[in-house]
């Protein structure tokens, strides 16, 4: 008489939980980085905003989410 362990369901349910927890992290890596941005750099913020053209914000935005990486695989 064995007893037989059941496998825990996993379904589409928690594909999609885990989905929308990297699609929110990534935002929430996205808004700090613009508010660090904001804080740090805000000629380009301003500039970007007044000409209409996102390429030095996008630029600028890469480039301290880069460094912030990196910074941190040094620390780690």
């Amino acid at each position: 008489m064995d007893i037989q362990r059941q496998r825990p369901n996993v379904g589409l349910s928690s594909r999609v939980f885990s989905l929308v927890g990297i699609i929110g992290l990534f935002a929430v890596v996205i808004a700090g980085a613009t508010v660090w941005l904001l804080l740090t750099d805000p000629v380009t913020v301003a500039e970007s905003i007044d000409s209409g053209e996102v390429t030095p914000l996008v630029e600028s935005l890469a480039g301290s989410i880069y460094d912030a990486i990196v910074k941190l695989l040094k620390y780690l």
